[in-house]
């Protein structure tokens, strides 16, 4: 059964004159629900990862600014979000979403985070609309309980995954890739164990291709026992931060890929959504809601 981590703090609505599209995370389930896609049995809802857990990944300091409201205001503007008690409370609650989708994904070989992705928090800050970074928890907490010894991340998202990059620049049991747009926000960008940077414009067959010939190679080489696996939607021509070119089918051909490719080699794998910023709210929801299309149609 494919295991879905949702809870209702996940829709937490910004103050007015934000623009994030939070709705995404209430609409998307709607939509999978109605159209069958999945049912009810198929979710769960996380619980606030142990603090433990999360000090295992960033610093006591950093971790105490968030949930103390002690965030200057030169680090409030770099995460882009208004600081606030539910908003910290709310990652808390998406980071033990990814982690719980990585023992799901242990059991049934597949599993999925409505939220998360949240690549661009460091060990010691947040940037980009990111305050904790799910990735990094998840995979630690493996590492730490003996669940996996090497870990692949596949970071598809638009934007290159800086923080993952920085948490795991000295962990060996960890390696990161991240394929995105070259000239796309971090401005300054970290570096992963293999980054692949697009160019302006990138289209389908451009795209597939690349991955195509990544992909496979890179699991050859890696030998990963676990990978984590971010969907980001941000990729499509429509999108308001991408710079990118690809089309609807073709960013749900790059998801068949990467499942099928997990599945062939019998990795669990586990897939948080990432970003998405198209100006009509449906095409992002549409395109988040093949990602778990294809996961059912590849593992169940």
């Amino acid at each position: 059964m494919l295991k879905v981590a949702w809870s209702p703090i996940y829709k937490y609505q910004l103050p007015e004159g934000h623009r994030f599209p939070m709705a995404k995370y209430e609409l998307l389930p709607e939509q999978l629900l109605y159209e069958g896609t999945l049912k009810e049995e198929n979710f769960f809802r996380p619980e606030p990862v142990a603090e433990a857990v999360i000090l295992w990944t960033h610093e006591d300091a950093y971790w105490n600014k968030l949930k103390n409201q002690a965030l200057d205001p030169k680090e409030i503007r770099a995460i882009g979000f208004p600081m606030s008690e539910i908003l910290v409370k709310r990652g808390t609650h998406i980071a033990n979403g990814t982690l719980e989708c990585a023992r799901f994904a242990l059991q049934f070989g597949c599993a999925m985070n409505i939220a998360g992705g949240t690549h661009h928090s460091f060990t010691y800050k947040g940037e980009g609309f990111c305050l904790l970074n799910d990735i990094g928890i998840a995979a630690n907490y493996l590492l730490r309980k003996g669940l996996a010894k090497k870990i692949l991340v596949v970071d598809l998202d638009v934007h290159q995954g800086n923080g993952t990059a920085q948490i795991f620049r000295d962990e060996p049991g960890v390696f990161t890739f991240s394929m995105h747009g070259e000239k796309n926000y971090p401005l300054r960008k970290e570096q992963s164990d293999l980054d692949i940077g697009l160019a302006d414009g990138t289209e389908d067959s451009l795209y597939l291709k690349i991955l195509q010939n990544t992909l496979p190679a890179l699991l050859e080489e890696v030998q990963p026992d676990f990978i984590f696996y971010l969907s980001g939607v941000d990729v499509l021509a429509t999108d308001k931060l991408g710079r990118l070119k690809m089309t609807m089918q073709g960013c749900k051909e790059r998801d068949r890929l990467v499942l099928q490719i997990c599945k062939l080699n019998n990795i669990p794998v586990t897939v948080s959504m990432g970003g998405g910023y198209s100006e009509r709210l449906a095409q992002v929801v549409e395109a988040h809601a093949n990602t778990f299309r294809a996961a059912q149609e590849v593992f169940f």
